[in-house]
Parts: C-alpha cells; sequence; structure tokens
C-alpha cells in the first residue's frame, strides 16, 4: 500500500510530463506557421507606382519598370494596385489608401520609381504635375515620403517593405521664378531642394532600400528597358529561398560592379523575422 501511495504520484508526474511534451509537438507546427506568417505567408499586399511623364525633367524608366514589378508580384503572390504617371490627388489617394489597409496583410511592399526629392531631412515623392516657385510650396506639391514610412511602421503585425527606384535628379534644381507682392518683386530659387533622398530610420518590422546611397543620383536608362537597379531587383527576386536582406544585397553588389561603384543601392531594416519572396521547393527560406 505504501509502496503503491508512493509511486502514484510519480506516475501522475510522469503523464503531466508528457502530456507536456505531447502538447508542445502538438502546437509546434502551430508556432510555425505564426513565426512563417511573419516571415511572408499569407495574404501579401503591393502597391507600385511609376511616374515618367513630368512636363519638365521627364524620365524613360518608371513607367516600364513599375510595370514588370507589379507583374513579377503578381506572379509571387501579392496583390497588386498599380499606378503610372500620377497626378498629386490621385498619388496621395493610393498611399493614404495603402497605410490604411497594411494592418490586414501579412506582408506589405510600396515600390516607386520616379522623381523624388528631399527637403531639411524630409523626402517627398513627386507627382507629375507638380508645379512649385519655391521651396516652401514643395510640402503642398508632393507626397511626404517620410509621413507614409511612419504610418507603415504603424502597422504592429507582419513586415513592411519600401523599394524606391526614386533617387533621380532635382527636377526643380534649376528652376526660378518672378514672385510679385504688393511690396516688391523677388526672386525665388529651389535649388534649395536637394537631390536623391535622405536617409531614414525603418521603423520596425520594416525595411526601405533606396537605388543609390542617401544624397546620391541614380541615373534615368532612356537607352535600356530599365533602369540598372530595377533591372537587377527583378532578377533577384525571383531567386527562391533567398531571405530579401541578403537579395537587397546581391542587388547591391551588382549595381555597384555595373555602374563601376557610381551608383551603390542602400538599405535600412528593423526587420524582425526572415522572408523571401519565393520559398524553395521543400518550403524552406534563408
Amino acid at each position: 500500500m505504501g509502496c503503491r501511495a508512493n509511486s502514484e504520484p510519480r506516475q501522475r508526474g510522469r503523464l503531466s510530463v508528457l502530456v507536456g511534451l505531447l502538447l508542445v509537438w502538438i502546437m509546434a507546427p502551430a508556432y510555425a506557421g505564426n513565426s512563417s506568417n511573419v516571415s511572408g505567408e499569407g495574404t501579401r499586399a503591393a502597391l507600385v507606382i511609376g511616374n515618367g511623364a513630368y512636363r519638365a525633367s521627364p524620365l524613360a524608366n518608371p513607367v516600364g519598370d513599375a510595370h514588370a514589378v507589379a507583374a513579377g508580384l503578381k506572379r509571387l503572390g501579392f496583390q497588386v494596385t498599380f499606378k503610372e504617371n500620377t497626378g498629386r490627388r490621385e498619388l496621395l489617394e493610393a498611399l493614404r489608401e495603402f497605410a490604411n489597409s497594411a494592418p490586414q496583410h501579412a506582408v506589405r511592399l510600396f515600390y516607386y520609381a520616379g522623381h523624388g526629392v528631399q527637403l531639411r531631412g524630409r523626402n517627398y515623392l513627386v507627382p507629375i504635375d507638380a508645379s512649385m516657385v519655391g521651396e516652401e510650396d514643395l510640402p503642398s506639391q508632393a507626397a511626404d515620403l517620410t509621413d507614409f514610412v511612419e504610418r507603415l511602421g504603424g502597422a504592429r503585425n507582419g513586415l513592411s517593405l519600401v523599394v524606391l527606384d526614386a533617387c533621380r535628379n532635382n527636377p526643380f534644381g534649376n528652376a526660378t521664378m518672378q514672385l510679385a507682392d504688393a511690396r516688391a518683386t523677388r526672386t525665388r530659387s529651389l535649388a534649395t531642394v536637394s537631390e536623391g533622398l535622405a536617409p531614414v530610420s525603418a521603423p520596425s518590422g520594416a525595411l526601405i532600400a533606396y537605388s543609390t546611397a542617401p544624397g546620391a543620383v541614380a541615373a534615368d536608362s532612356p537607352d535600356r528597358r530599365h533602369s540598372v537597379y530595377t533591372k537587377h531587383f527583378l532578377q533577384w527576386m525571383n531567386v527562391p529561398g533567398i531571405t530579401v536582406e541578403r537579395m537587397f544585397k546581391n542587388v547591391r553588389i551588382a549595381v555597384a560592379l555595373e555602374t563601376r561603384q557610381k551608383q551603390v543601392p542602400w538599405e535600412t531594416s528593423s526587420l524582425m523575422g526572415e522572408f523571401c519572396f519565393q520559398t524553395r521547393p521543400d518550403g524552406t527560406c534563408g
């Protein structure tokens, strides 16, 4: 009796351990599933914009680049919203809707090709109908990229990718106009609007990829089908099993080699998990 009484607690203890191990084994796929959701399974959404038909400083590549990126993302399972040659109202509305829908998706990707400029550390995407006479007009004539990235960072689930082939020449750099007021006529220059884009820290769960280093300029390529950056981005995003951070590193190396270091892409990342645009045949990533 005494021996049986002593063994029952041990047997119950062993049973509890076995039950616990069984629960861990049963739940392991669920945890793996949740982890891979952060890594990219589940709903994928993309907003792709190409602006090239500017009245001043038109660009040859962005619309074709954006079409190719949109098609590639669709093949990879993204729900793609595509816009080309957007005016300010359409550009702002597209950014607003995408930011608002961000929490509904496990992966959000924004790709933009076109003119982008910086002013006092803030970045702006330039619509094709922008009309400016002074730097004070920029916030009202362009889309505040810095604000958009911050809004994407407000989505606490999943991950966000921002890909910017927007570090082109400053379309306003040589513009001056006469401004008349009741007191005098004066000249305001837009030369203080800087070329390239300012570095922005990626919010938690996000990666921001620039086609060239902050403050530098990426060349448009009218004699080529795609810009140098987007050409290599299209190539590497289709390689199975490569993580997104490794993918952008490979893009950076390829662009730097092709341009002989004249254009060196740059990224800032605060991703918390792994993500592959396409897994290997066995479903692995990394």
